[in-house]
């Protein structure tokens, strides 16, 4: 059997025949990160909906997933535990409130709150 490369199109027209067409455009906004000293990060403590554990959650933050991603992974390698990134929130394993407060206070977010 011999392989065939076949070219793989993003597209999923197949075929039109109104010549006036032109393919829809993906318009994502760009989400401008705000400067580390203008963010207004809340860090709170929450057991809901996580039978019984407790976790920091820092939310508040305005900018990029990418940006967010890298202060998560910041906040948990200061604290030494796991923790995720999802729904505009970091959030941390355990009880480290004082921990995330004071790293984010070392890195600028004077705006931060308890």
């Amino acid at each position: 059997m011999s392989k065939k490369n076949k070219a793989i199109s993003s597209s999923p027209l197949v075929y039109s025949t109104d010549p006036n067409y032109t393919p829809p455009t993906d318009n994502e906004e760009i989400i401008e990160t705000l400067n580390s000293a203008d963010q207004p990060l809340r860090v709170i403590l929450e057991t809901k909906h996580r039978a019984g554990k407790t976790v920091t959650i820092v939310y508040g933050f305005i900018g990029s997933e990418d940006d967010m991603n890298i202060l998560g992974k910041a906040l948990k390698n200061h604290c030494g535990t796991g923790g995720s990134v999802k729904e505009g929130e970091i959030i941390i394993q355990g009880d480290h409130r004082q921990k995330v407060f004071q790293f984010l206070k070392q890195k600028g977010y004077a705006k931060a709150k308890l």
